[in-house]
């Protein structure tokens, strides 16, 4: 088996704001992967969200099935039997879709995942897998999507003086608007998600970025440098730096 805590409770997806289409209709998923166990678990999971769900076994079969289903994200697995998943997703690109794409591979080199994200893959998880995980990686892919929607009760968090608005897109401090850019306020969120809990960058990396391989934690503080200038520039600090752990956002005091 390729996946770890396969099992999703349904007070587990209770919990949390259920994600559907603008008009009001349940997100529909795409699973591409030639096995059957795999595929039945993770659309079991998906059907837990709510959504809609539609498999394929083959890369053929899956851009037939994108053309007619329209997903709003598809789960696609490099290694198939016919075409692999970055012909896949290149027919999918041809056909003018932006849906987002999630690689599923039991590939874990630094070139397979670099591959698929430059072909236009969104994220990328390696076998074996945490199911929860990998639900929430997805609707982190569609709550960047214009056409779905939350029914979340309130899209504001807040910590401090400082507010962002997660349907919006807005951030303000002592009621000053804050223009960020979107990986900018995607990590801002994950910091504002975890007030007083120190974030390593590999955390970062992976929920910000979506990606864990080595070389890039520069990155990080290349960010964190970019939203000091922007959330703390002119008032009290509220993004610490924990030295040898990662980072950390707290109340000004």
């Amino acid at each position: 088996m390729t996946i770890d805590n396969s099992r999703l409770s349904s007070s587990s997806t209770a919990t949390r704001p259920r994600l559907s289409r603008a008009d009001g209709s349940p997100v529909r998923a795409l699973v591409v992967d030639d096995e059957p166990t795999l595929t039945d678990l993770l659309s079991m999971a998906l059907r837990y969200e709510g959504w809609e769900v539609k498999t394929a076994s083959e890369g053929r079969q899956a851009v037939t099935l994108a053309r007619e289903f329209r997903p709003d994200v598809i789960v696609l697995d490099v290694m198939l039997p016919d075409i692999d998943g970055l012909q896949v997703l290149q027919r999918v690109r041809g056909d003018g879709q932006e849906t987002p794409v999630l690689f599923l591979t039991a590939k874990d080199s630094l070139d397979d995942r670099i591959a698929g994200l430059t072909a236009g893959g969104d994220d990328y998880v390696t076998k074996p897998f945490s199911l929860e995980e990998l639900v929430a990686r997805l609707r982190g892919l569609l709550r960047r999507s214009t056409v779905l929607v939350t029914d979340a009760v309130d899209p504001e968090v807040v910590v401090g003086d400082l507010v962002l608005n997660e349907d919006s897109h807005e951030v303000h401090r002592a009621g000053e608007s804050i223009e960020l850019t979107a990986t900018e306020f995607e990590l801002l969120r994950f910091l504002m998600r975890n007030p007083r809990r120190v974030l390593s960058k590999a955390q970062i990396l992976d929920r910000v970025w979506s990606y864990d391989f080595g070389g890039r934690s520069s990155v990080v503080e290349i960010y964190i440098s970019y939203l000091r200038k922007k959330v703390d520039a002119g008032r009290s600090p509220m993004i610490h730096t924990v030295r040898g752990a990662g980072y950390m956002l707290k109340t000004a005091p």
